[in-house]
């Protein structure tokens, strides 16, 4: 018998939504923003100009394709605001901008706090389709946090470090 992917998406936020009582609640930005500075730069356009002579010289125009399409994504995400978006732990599950998770809906969490570089709370689903939150601490209590979610659901204490890629894509400033 195979196993049954789980497509369950999070309900969108109004006001019939039920959400319980707010327990912590805070402002997060939708996607980090680096100050990247002139050497950066050279160094993505170059690596950037690189793998599309490497897409054309091999005839894969889809994949030179692709590498325009993300620098440009880079390129326009750095020149503007990133939104502000609220994000709560309620009794009933956890709300990022319009969207509510409920509990059923997620499959644990684990925190990774190595202050100043990494505050970051994790979040996973049981949804093949978005399989990871990834909430940004700021200044919240972690152990507060981590309190209020052991009451819903489980900690995963064997995670120590954050994903290898949240980690290249902080240092790379990608994010």
């Amino acid at each position: 018998m195979r196993p049954q992917l789980h497509l369950s998406m999070p309900k969108p936020l109004t006001e019939e939504t039920l959400t319980g009582a707010v327990i912590h609640q805070w402002t997060i930005q939708e996607y980090e923003q680096h100050a990247r500075g002139a050497t950066w730069h050279v160094v993505m356009i170059s690596a950037a100009l690189i793998l599309v002579l490497y897409g054309l010289f091999t005839d894969n125009f889809l994949f030179s394709l692709i590498i325009i399409l993300a620098a440009i994504i880079l390129f326009l995400q750095s020149h503007q605001e990133a939104p502000q978006v609220p994000f709560a732990i309620t009794e009933l599950g956890v709300a990022i901008g319009g969207k509510f998770y409920q509990y059923t809906e997620l499959a644990g969490f684990y925190l990774i706090y190595n202050p100043p570089e990494v505050k970051t709370l994790y979040i996973d689903t049981k949804s093949a389709v978005r399989p990871m939150l990834r909430i940004p601490l700021l200044d919240q209590n972690p152990i507060e946090v981590r309190d209020s979610l052991r009451q819903f659901l489980t900690e995963d204490v064997e995670k120590e470090e954050e994903p290898r890629g949240d980690l290249l894509a902080r240092r790379w400033k990608i994010h």
